[in-house]
């Protein structure tokens, strides 16, 4: 027999089959037994019940598995039987109270499981509501901000409109002032032309007709007016030239301020209009880091508002500017049609006086021929200038002739273009207006050359002198620009 307190399996015992279903497999166990080895033992000190103390002594056996123990060496793994079936004797195992312990702990563990998740589910279903509320109400908000800032830049663009067309409108009426203001310019040049050549004509009498007479300080009065009229609407035309250069700039910052205003329309009303059912929408990541702003809501109406503000300051200094240029132009034309009414008054006086003395034929006779010499150097300095008109005209048009061969598209509309042409038709009309000044000069020297001969036959000196002034000057002087033209409406 064997030593006390170490039950072996009897020798002559054979194995008992054990049933194919004594236990249930591992993996069919509760997740609770995972990770947990089933064999808990208990103290040696604990005696047993149903075995006498007297005969046996506790044991403290730790089970092993069937393919390592003694009885299993040798034998194939399909001819290995359980380590239960091997098992003829008994040993420590869990007490009823220990199973129902087990049971509690895992009914309590369930239950405690199924209370979280129940919490966890209506946690998460409380959040996803919240959260979707939360979410729909800042859409909502965002939406509303930016239905307010179309809103806004809307006002601002009507306003900019407004503001634009009112501009354009006023720079229209500055740009008519101005052109009437260079037509009325240039119908002086004309009477003070007159004026001029009244007083060289009258510088070429002689001997005591050169007398500072009342005709001669008329006209020099007459010269000193145009010339302060001219200086005058030229200042003024300056001032035109620089308010519309100030208009056009303010002009300018308007209609860039409206397009940059209308993109910002189309891009934050097709924001406005996006949903979540959208197309186009997509994911931007890292967008909301991005801040390439550059102005706030108080500087952007600020900005615009100034340029408003700057636009409707120009606006009125070109209406005042207008009335200052219309007011001038009336002015000018009256000074002017007084001042060639008395020239041509004193004119008249001293012809009538002139008519009394023709006893001085000769020195009128010598001024007519001094003056056909005048004359006639006139023509052949005009007639130079027309052959002086030939090579500069010739090297312009063989450079826009070269320029026709330039390749492709370096045949280029540029500035040199441009000029070359502008200097070929300078060119001709230079040449057209000094043949015309010819033509008038011949004509001029053919009346000479008859006043000459008529003097020569018939009259005294004194009626070179009534030709210089009743025939020479008072003949320029029949014409004066009309009121309409000095104001410069024709």
């Amino acid at each position: 027999m064997e030593l006390v307190g170490s039950p072996l399996t009897a020798t002559y015992a054979h194995p008992r089959s054990t049933p194919t279903k004594f236990l249930p497999a591992i993996s069919t166990m509760a997740s609770s037994y995972k990770n947990r080895f089933p064999y808990n033992p208990l103290p040696q000190s604990f005696s047993l019940p149903w075995m006498p103390s007297a005969y046996y002594k506790t044991a403290a056996i730790n089970p092993t598995l069937a393919p390592f123990s003694k009885s299993s060496q040798g034998l194939t793994p399909s001819k290995m039987l359980p380590f239960v079936s091997n098992r003829t004797t008994l040993f420590t195992r869990y007490t009823p109270d220990d199973w129902y312990r087990s049971n509690l702990t895992n009914y309590k563990e369930s239950e405690t499981s199924r209370h979280n998740a129940e919490r966890l589910r209506v946690d998460t279903s409380r959040m996803i509501q919240d959260k979707y509320q939360q979410t729909k109400k800042t859409q909502v908000e965002s939406t509303k901000n930016l239905g307010e800032r179309v809103n806004d830049i809307e006002f601002w663009k009507s306003e900019l409109c407004r503001e634009l067309d009112e501009m354009i409108g006023e720079t229209n009426a500055l740009t008519d002032m101005k052109k009437r203001l260079e037509r009325a310019l240039a119908e002086t040049e004309a009477p003070l032309q007159v004026a001029q050549e009244c007083l060289l004509h009258r510088e070429k009498r002689m001997g005591i007709d050169l007398v500072h007479d009342d005709v001669e300080k008329q006209l020099f009065t007459e010269v000193d007016v145009i010339r302060s009229c001219q200086e005058r609407m030229q200042r003024y035309l300056d001032k035109a030239k620089a308010q519309l250069a100030s208009s056009r700039a303010a002009q300018h910052e308007l209609e860039r301020d409206l397009a940059n205003k209308q993109a910002a329309y189309r891009i934050d009303d097709k924001c406005h209009h996006l949903r979540n059912t959208s197309d186009g929408i997509s994911y931007y990541r890292g967008v909301e880091r991005v801040d390439a702003t550059i102005s706030v809501p108080e500087s952007w109406a600020k900005f615009t508002d100034d340029n408003i503000l700057r636009s409707q300051s120009e606006r009125a200094a070109s209406a005042k500017l207008r009335d200052n240029i219309e007011n001038l132009l009336v002015v000018t034309a009256n000074e002017m049609w007084r001042q060639f009414n008395g020239v041509n008054v004193a004119f008249t006086n001293r012809i009538a006086e002139t008519a009394d003395a023709k006893s001085k034929i000769q020195t009128h006779l010598a001024k007519t021929l001094q003056e056909i010499f005048q004359i006639e150097m006139n023509i052949e300095a005009i007639r130079k200038a027309i052959r002086d008109k030939g090579p500069p005209l010739k090297v312009a048009q063989t450079r826009l002739d070269e320029r026709t061969r330039r390749p492709n598209v370096e045949l280029c509309r540029d500035t040199a273009q441009l000029r070359l042409v502008n200097e070929v038709y300078e060119i001709d009309e230079t040449i057209q207006s000094l043949q015309q000044r010819l033509r008038d000069a011949e004509d001029t020297l053919q009346m000479l050359v008859h006043a000459k001969s008529v003097l020569e036959h018939d009259l005294a000196i004194k009626a070179n002198s009534l030709f210089i002034d009743q025939e020479k000057c008072m003949g320029m002087r029949k014409t004066f620009p009309s009121t309409a033209r000095l104001v410069g409406y024709v």
